[in-house]
């Protein structure tokens, strides 16, 4: 019984977000307010200890919002200053088979755009740039979506993943963990791996989409003639996915392997190396269906002039990669000074309202803040940039941020709350709700668990529409559970992480805003059924890889 009363905010969450459709910068305040009064209530914590909690949950949430504000910041002034469409000019004539161009800018380009930024940027730059090369706009909807997947695990330079490791840290140092860097390393290993196993068949089953359901032969024959160009492409994003995984951390994998396989795929595209003799085409667009159209012009801003060089337009992005190479790379030196808790580097508070608490903002190791809004502020005298594109690129992002903002506040206060409602902060005498809820799920599926672990992922993704949401609700719930099995943490998380990657296909909250996007807006429910297979193949390529693995070292 209490594993369903601590259970409640969650099922709440789910109901008012998946049946009600409200969005996560209410439900989750209100999920948080039910938290604080079970957790008052029935597990007789006081109100000094669940506003102290509260607190540091608002202050933990800092170090991701951060990221998300930077992140948004560099491609709102990217897309100011001119820059965005540059870059995307640079793509509309190397190919005129649709095939290459879901490759390069549904996949190539939108996990690029992914690893530097994240939360709906990729489907809502891609979607648009493949209309404008002729995709049937609902088709450019559905694969950007589907192709925004593998990539997304380290999206936002390893929002996902560093938000795991945060909200279970202090768990793995009270089971001492010596090194917990190590430790981070090693789950980010973990989901770029079987991530990268998965990747070719995700655009595999993403063109044959394409081709059954868009094109002229109504047939997934030339979903196979590519299969070549598919391999050599998911083999350039993934070579330098995996060694950016093991060797630097979870902020390069997308990005950097994003960056070589643009540049393999282009010019293999180019060469027409592995390129299928035979082009793919769509109908003629008097037969296209009414559903696949947009009902509003969108892509009309992507064919604007921009007098500005390609090096230039893509100079913020290199220096963003520059930098976090060289700070990341423990043989330089400089991470040693700047991944500290001490200051003037960081902010720590060691008590809330007289409550020990363990909190630390490393404000000079946040990518947020270094590179990213120290690029978006070179970018100004860099584009030349004129005062109002300035302000409307801060003001863009302010707003954007705010809803993701508050929904965060309140993810990882009411985490917060989950994880330290134990023994020590009430006076009840039972476990934390984390725990309990843990050890409900652990009895009622016992190994089964490697089955639901992606399916939790899944679960908040699509309530939430972020990886980095859900695993801000349930990481520390995974991590407990996992324990409590006798299962290998690390790879029950990396199943999370992979959950809420893949989630981001079928989510309400994307496919409303790819709709919008690319002006398709009342075939959502379409959208939903084409990619939910995509989704479910990805799920079941998870439990058998990285559950087969669990199983097989037990």
């Amino acid at each position: 019984m209490l594993a369903v009363i601590a259970f409640i905010p969650i099922i709440v969450t789910v109901i008012v977000m998946a049946g009600f459709n409200w969005p996560a910068k209410i439900a989750l305040p209100l999920a948080w307010l039910i938290t604080a009064v079970i957790g008052f209530a029935i597990w007789q914590m006081d109100l000094v200890t669940v506003a102290a909690q509260t607190v540091t949950g608002f202050l933990s949430s800092f170090d991701t919002i951060v990221i998300i504000f930077g992140a948004i910041l560099i491609m709102n002034s990217l897309k100011h200053s001119g820059a965005m469409r540059v870059i995307n000019r640079m793509f509309t004539n190397v190919s005129d088979d649709p095939r290459i161009q879901m490759v390069i800018i549904g996949f190539m380009f939108g996990a690029f755009i992914e690893g530097a930024a994240g939360f709906g940027t990729p489907a809502a730059l891609a979607g648009p740039l493949l209309i404008s090369v002729g995709f049937p706009p609902l088709c450019a909807a559905m694969v950007a979506l589907i192709l925004n997947s593998t990539p997304v695990a380290f999206g936002a330079v390893g929002t996902p993943v560093n938000t795991t490791f945060t909200l279970v840290s202090g768990e793995l140092a009270n089971a001492g963990v010596a090194d917990p860097e190590a430790w981070k390393m090693g789950l980010t290993q973990s989901v770029a791996i079987p991530s990268a196993i998965i990747c070719p068949f995700i655009i595999f089953i993403a063109m044959c989409l394409m081709c059954k359901l868009f094109g002229k032969e109504k047939s997934i024959k030339p979903a196979f003639e590519c299969i070549p160009y598919i391999l050599m492409s998911a083999a350039a994003f993934c070579v330098p996915y995996i060694i950016c995984a093991t060797f630097l951390g979870p902020e390069f994998p997308s990005l950097i392997g994003a960056l070589v396989a643009l540049v393999v795929t282009v010019v293999a595209a180019r060469r027409k190396i592995l390129v299928p003799k035979n082009r793919f085409e769509f109908p003629e667009r008097s037969q296209w269906l009414d559903y696949w159209k947009s009902k509003t012009t969108v892509a009309e801003e992507q064919r604007e002039e921009a007098a500005m060089s390609p090096v230039k337009a893509w100079a913020p992005y290199a220096l963003i990669a520059f930098v976090l190479v060289i700070t990341r790379i423990p043989q330089l030196g400089i991470k040693a000074v700047l991944n500290v808790t001490t200051a003037p580097f960081a902010i720590s508070i060691p008590e809330i309202f007289g409550v020990p608490v363990d909190f630390a903002f490393k404000w000079a190791w946040n990518p947020g803040v270094l590179p990213l809004i120290m690029v978006a502020l070179l970018i100004i005298p860099l584009h030349n940039m004129k005062g109002a594109q300035v302000r409307a690129a801060w003001g863009e992002t302010f707003k954007m941020v705010s809803g993701a903002a508050l929904a965060l506040l309140f993810g990882f206060a009411m985490v917060q709350l989950f994880k330290n409602s134990g023994a020590a902060f009430n006076n009840s005498g039972l476990d934390s709700m984390i725990i309990v809820m843990a050890n409900g799920l652990t009895g009622l599926f016992g190994t089964a668990y490697i089955v639901v672990a992606p399916i939790i992922g899944i679960i908040g993704a699509f309530i939430s529409g972020s990886d980095t949401v859900s695993c801000t609700l349930f990481s520390a719930l995974q991590y407990t559970a996992a324990v409590r099995l006798g299962l290998p943490a690390m790879l029950i998380l990396a199943m999370q992480v992979m959950g809420g990657a893949m989630g981001n296909m079928i989510c309400v909250n994307n496919i409303v805003a790819a709709c919008a996007t690319c002006g398709t807006t009342g075939a959502e429910g379409r959208l939903m059924r084409s990619n939910a297979l995509p989704c479910f193949i990805y799920a079941v390529l998870t439990v058998l890889i990285v559950g087969g693995l669990i199983l097989a070292n037990p």
